[in-house]
């Protein structure tokens, strides 16, 4: 059904304002869709206000229990930079992001830079060991028996899910996936230089 508006020949943006009213008044299908933009508009803006105004990009003060049964905790890291990988053993993406993971560690270990690896609540304590001892993994690893830690550093469901932190021991970067390696080593010299 064509707008009364558009055949008329009036302006063209009065047009299309006029023949959206049209349209909306008069077809069901237009007013739900107008009802669904206008909520996508207002959780877009209350969302832009939201993290423009919770711009801390601090990471979270978590307590970590170590495979070897010690205790770390965020603020051990300052003046490393440092990466914090939430990963599983049931994970194909976290079993082959590990060499890269083990590689970065070793090349920049020297410079001040540490890699924590944070296992998830669900991966039993004997799959991580068994896991760590067969990839001698480098780097430390953590065990999340309570889901806590995961929550903490934003409710992480995804595996694998990355935080780069500068020596400051604020969140530089966040990856969902395995991170790209010649970006990461890009960014981890540019923060061991700073």
């Amino acid at each position: 059904l064509p707008c009364p508006m558009m055949l008329a020949g009036i302006g063209t943006n009065a047009t299309l304002a006029i023949c959206f009213r049209y349209l909306r008044l008069r077809h069901p299908t237009m007013k739900l869709i107008f009802r669904l933009m206008a909520i996508l508009a207002i959780v877009g803006v209350a969302a832009a206000t939201y993290f423009s105004l919770n711009n801390n990009n601090s990471a979270p003060q978590s307590s970590f229990l170590m495979l070897d049964g010690s205790q770390k905790t965020t603020a051990d890291w300052k003046g490393h930079v440092t990466l914090v990988n939430f990963w599983a053993t049931s994970c194909t993406t976290c079993v082959a992001e590990m060499p890269m993971l083990s590689q970065t560690f070793e090349k920049y270990q020297g410079q001040g830079y540490r890699t924590v690896a944070v296992a998830m609540q669900y991966d039993p304590p004997e799959y991580v060991n068994n896991f760590v001892q067969s990839r001698k993994l480098p780097f430390e690893v953590a065990l999340d028996n309570t889901g806590g830690i995961a929550k903490e550093w934003g409710d992480i469901t995804i595996t694998p899910t990355t935080f780069l932190l500068n020596k400051q021991g604020e969140i530089v970067k966040q990856y969902v996936g395995a991170p790209n390696e010649k970006e990461l080593h890009s960014l981890i010299e540019k923060l061991l230089a700073s």
